[in-house]
């Protein structure tokens, strides 16, 4: 059996003094906008497995492997520079087939729950919750790779496909709370004036 190359040491000691490097081997400070967005979307793959692993199995637990699969394939391709690319870098994108899987699940999960006609508030049940936060952090991954697209060239599909999925995870949170027999806690734009009457 052919041995496989070890990975290095996980610590380099090159990182202390606010620097890292991209995938050309380019130094930047570890807050500069390319940093910020690939290190958000790594934060929301973390987030999408803590959510998967609460989920029972099914074909959404399933789905959210693959959607950490092409988190990953996102935060990849953020890590790499021009520099990157001239030296052969190459790695696998986001289809046209990714965005759409994640609309038809939307769609499958639309005919499942009622329809929507007030705002939700985030919570329910643990797995929902949860659902909310990724929804959240899949936002600020989009604000910030919107950031950097103004610095840099980013493939509209990937930028798509994190609107969908944040759109998604909202679905999801709905379908997890009506799956339990659940209600949804909705915004109410009056609970002032009825804590006004409550405290009389």
């Amino acid at each position: 059996m052919k041995n496989q190359q070890e990975m290095p040491k996980i610590y380099t000691r090159t990182g202390d003094h606010g620097m890292t490097s991209l995938a050309s081997g380019h130094r930047v400070k570890k807050d500069h906008p390319r940093i910020e967005a690939y290190g958000t979307l790594d934060e929301l793959n973390a987030f999408t497995g803590l959510l998967q692993s609460e989920m029972e199995d099914g074909i959404e637990k399933k789905r959210l492997t693959a959607i950490q699969q092409r988190i990953f394939i996102i935060t990849s391709n953020l890590a790499l520079d021009d520099d990157s690319s001239s030296r052969g870098h190459r790695l696998p994108s986001i289809i046209q087939k990714d965005i759409d899987d994640l609309e038809m699940a939307m769609d499958a999960i639309q005919n499942q729950i009622p329809s929507l006609k007030h705002f939700v508030l985030p919570g329910g049940s643990r797995t929902a919750s949860l659902a909310h936060v990724a929804r959240t952090v899949c936002r600020r991954s989009e604000r910030q790779m919107i950031r950097l697209a103004e610095q840099v060239q980013i493939e509209p599909l990937m930028l798509q496909y994190i609107n969908r999925l944040s759109d998604y995870f909202f679905m999801l949170a709905r379908l997890l709370i009506h799956q339990k027999g659940l209600n949804e806690q909705y915004w109410d734009a009056h609970f002032r004036s009825q804590e006004a009457q409550d405290d009389k």
